[in-house]
């Protein structure tokens, strides 16, 4: 593009020297006939020269537009987190001539696909990109819709998918869309559509791969809830933004009662596998919006945002009606004991955690198998 830039240039520059010394030329002649042949030449150099400088001008509006898609394409492997991975890789697609709306879809081994899109209404999360029913390996996939007589309007017209894939193979599929019915997408914007690809496919792998290293990290290993440092740190995190929000948060701290006796008579292995099963029926208790971790040895906590005490007491009785129904392995019948307290307005994680943290050593006192409240300082 540089070296088409300035070839125009040139050809601009020298079309106004010509033109220049034809007119200092003209002007020392006085033929009428050589003055007809000099206005003829000046006229076609002039709209030779209007010529170049629209070619002048789209070739600087490409080379702008191209060298902004560069940028992009370079700033896609500068970050490992996947959010943004795949905002700048849509920002990328979206960019490209005639695109009005566009989707990344990445499937995973043992859940829903990962969904990110640009331009688009929520419903497209539920969009999938299929190639043929014989599973055979394609380019691309076109996409077209019709609409009934009268309708159609902003709606999408049709689109075109392209693979992502990194060494390991096939990761998803990047789509974009048109809402000009007109509109063809042809080989041209298929090779800008599959550069993208191309370079967008391995960073989202890593973004992916760093994904899902983070969240092992803040897993803990017997249980396979959110670790003590996860805990902390989305506590701080909910406390600040239920400040912020005036939103409620509630927290509740518990632990199996007598689990010390229970170790010393099964053993430790025997004891680690109640530890796990009573993880395994917390999981089911909880809400999807509450955060269930392990804090330590025995002892649990759930955060519960956007909620208060009564959330509290009911998320207790449904975790101890889970846990105590059946044994626990061989630990046979367990019960729990808790503290549940509400985010004050002088509290922050800290003292949040330690009002229900205190509340939990009260009904320990009180006889166990109970939870008390951090605000009431009473028996729920």
């Amino acid at each position: 593009m540089n070296h088409a830039l300035i070839a125009i240039s040139a050809g601009l520059g020298a079309l106004s020297v010509a033109l220049f010394i034809l007119l200092a030329v003209s002007g020392r002649r006085s033929s009428r006939k050589a003055d007809s042949r000099v206005e003829k030449t000046v006229r076609t150099l002039e709209v030779r020269m209007e010529e170049l400088a629209d070619e002048l001008a789209g070739a600087v509006e490409r080379a702008e537009e191209e060298s902004r898609q560069s940028r992009i394409l370079a700033d896609l492997a500068s970050s490992i987190d996947l959010d943004e991975v795949l905002a700048r890789t849509l920002d990328a697609a979206g960019a490209l001539p005639g695109v009005d709306a566009a989707m990344v879809r990445l499937e995973t081994a043992d859940g829903p696909p990962t969904v990110a899109t640009l331009g688009l209404a929520e419903e497209a999360a539920r969009h999938a990109v299929a190639g043929p029913p014989d599973g055979s390996p394609v380019r691309s996939i076109e996409i077209g819709y019709r609409y009934a007589d009268g309708e159609g309007g902003l709606l999408l017209h049709s689109g075109i998918a392209v693979p992502l894939a990194d060494e390991a193979g096939r990761v998803g599929h990047l789509t974009v869309f048109t809402r000009d019915p007109e509109r063809r997408f042809g080989d041209a914007d298929l090779g800008r559509l599959e550069e993208l690809a191309q370079r967008a496919a391995p960073a989202i792998e890593n973004a992916r791969r760093f994904r899902e290293a983070r969240r092992l990290a803040d897993l803990d290993a017997l249980t396979g809830l959110h670790n003590r440092r996860y805990f902390h740190e989305t506590l701080a995190r909910e406390a600040a933004r239920a400040h912020r929000y005036a939103r409620k948060l509630a927290l509740i701290v518990f632990d199996l009662d007598d689990f010390k006796e229970v170790n010393d008579r099964i053993g430790h292995l025997a004891g680690d596998s109640a530890l796990a099963e009573a993880a395994e029926r917390l999981r089911t208790a909880v809400r999807t919006a509450d955060v269930a971790c392990r804090v330590g040895g025995d002892e649990f906590a759930v955060i519960l945002p956007e909620s208060g005490i009564v959330d509290g007491e009911q998320l207790f009785a449904r975790i101890q009606r889970a846990i105590s129904t059946e044994p626990v392995g061989q630990a046979g019948r367990m019960h729990l004991s808790a503290g549940v307290a509400e985010l004050k307005p002088d509290d922050d994680s800290i003292s949040l955690f330690e009002r229900a943290d205190n509340a939990l050593y009260r009904a320990k006192e009180a006889g166990k198998g109970r939870a008390f409240s951090a605000e009431e300082r009473r028996a729920l």
